[in-house]
């Protein structure tokens, strides 16, 4: 489902786990194992639990604002571009957050695919890498500038992959936000968990 099909506020919420089936065991064994095949990254696109998670991380402001790097951004993570005819203090409307993020969605789908080629993935790893880059562009896990992604890509070596999702400059700095997305980054990828790392740590504070 597109991200124009439906309101921000439907993706604003916490993410969900995927209910367990109630249906027959022969019916749910056979989900299980389809869920369990991994795919062509041609075959996938955003789930919702991403996509959740996605606003989460970025959030959604309709001023157009200079993210940590200084880029002029607006929506969700929308780095703006020349045709978008926007400056900083511009504001848009719900209609055009929601275009901008799903055109964003479609490009990052698209470079997740020529990362990996023809690495098949799970939906939680498609969506692990989809966070990446849509977090720092395709550019930024070339070859030339990701080399050990690459190689545990071309490996096919999933461990090695998600050792390598840990992005946390921005300017040349550490940035406490992005080591947070990339520890939920890690943890989509290998256990196919969207929760947010920060409300964990202040579930556990508060009970301690």
């Amino acid at each position: 489902m597109g991200a124009g099909a439906m309101s921000l506020a439907a993706f604003t919420g916490p993410p969900t786990q995927k209910a367990k089936p109630t249906v027959t065991p022969a019916v749910t064994i056979s989900a299980v194992e389809m869920e369990e095949v991994r795919k062509p990254a041609a075959l996938l696109t955003a789930s919702d639990e991403f996509k959740q998670a996605l606003i989460e991380e970025e959030g959604v402001r309709y001023t157009v604002y200079r993210d940590v790097a200084g880029y002029p951004t607006v929506g969700v993570g929308h780095l703006i571009r020349p045709a978008d005819n926007l400056r900083v203090g511009d504001r848009i409307s719900d209609e055009q957050v929601l275009a901008f993020l799903e055109d964003d969605l479609k490009t990052a789908e698209r470079g997740v695919r020529i990362l990996v080629g023809d690495l098949p993935l799970y939906q939680h790893e498609f969506d692990a890498l989809l966070d990446l880059v849509y977090n720092v562009g395709l550019g930024n896990v070339s070859d030339r500038e990701s080399p050990r992604l690459n190689a545990a890509i071309n490996a096919a070596d999933y461990e090695g992959i998600a050792a390598e999702l840990d992005y946390t400059h921005a300017a040349g700095k550490v940035a406490r936000g992005l080591e947070f997305r990339s520890e939920r980054r890690a943890k989509i990828f290998m256990e196919a968990s969207y929760e947010d790392p920060r409300e964990v740590s202040t579930s556990r504070s508060v009970s301690s």
